[in-house]
């Protein structure tokens, strides 16, 4: 009989660990991503010319070894393959979760820390994903249009954050992209084992706070000067 349990539960087991690498592998993906896109939303304040010449070598890069766009596809192919592993292993995990808890029991102050921060975690990707999906029709396909129709990218940009409503959501989105961060980097250090010891813990706690801190400054930079009339 303790054979047999441990047999069918070994699988359930390596499979969980499995989701929660490619969880925290697909998640570093888009760490890295997020800061080269913070960097590049940065680059309104050195001028339109400035920014609109970063917008173009973005589709040039690579040329003429690779065509137009050619590098540009290859990371949104790496963005959406990741994409789609991060929230296969989400929703699965999530699913795996809530079949755990048929049996109620006592909630200490740190289980009841443990399942908030788990539900802000998967409400907070829902939300995240629903707002890429915005972000991508009004930045990228030009499908959402807000203060006008542009060419020009910085154009589309301080045209898009002189709108408050537009700034609330763009302000409202960060900082749900910060909290996922500041839980995201701790978990994926955890799970790829980086806490091997209270020091290295420690340091692991302060890479995702410092990761959060960075992007939510560097993203809400660019809107809220804009709105205050700070970049012209």
């Amino acid at each position: 009989m303790a054979t047999s349990t441990v047999t069918s539960g070994a699988p359930t087991k390596t499979s969980s660990i499995l989701l929660k690498s490619l969880m925290a592998i697909t998640g570093l993906v888009f760490v890295g991503f997020i800061l080269a896109h913070m960097y590049g939303n940065l680059m309104i304040f050195a001028g339109e010319e400035a920014f609109n010449e970063y917008a173009e070598h973005l589709r040039t890069i690579g040329t003429p070894m690779l065509p137009e766009k050619g590098v540009l596809w290859i990371v949104r192919i790496v963005l959406i393959l990741s994409l789609v592993g991060h929230a296969y292993a989400a929703f699965t995990l999530w699913s795996r979760a809530g079949n755990a808890r048929k049996t109620r029991y006592a909630v200490v102050t740190n289980a009841a820390r443990t399942v908030w921060v788990s539900r802000a975690m998967r409400w907070g990707g829902v939300a995240l994903l629903l707002f890429l999906v915005f972000h991508i029709l009004h930045f990228t396909t030009n499908t959402i249009q807000i203060n006008g129709d542009f060419d020009s990218p910085a154009a589309r940009l301080v045209s898009s954050f002189e709108v408050w409503w537009a700034v609330l959501i763009y302000v409202v989105a960060v900082l749900a992209l910060g909290m996922h961060l500041l839980h995201g980097v701790w978990a994926a250090g955890m799970t790829l084992g980086l806490n091997t010891s209270l020091a290295a813990a420690e340091r692991l706690r302060i890479s995702a706070v410092a990761v959060a801190a960075v992007v939510v400054v560097g993203f809400l930079l660019p809107p809220l000067s804009i709105l205050f009339g700070l970049i012209p």
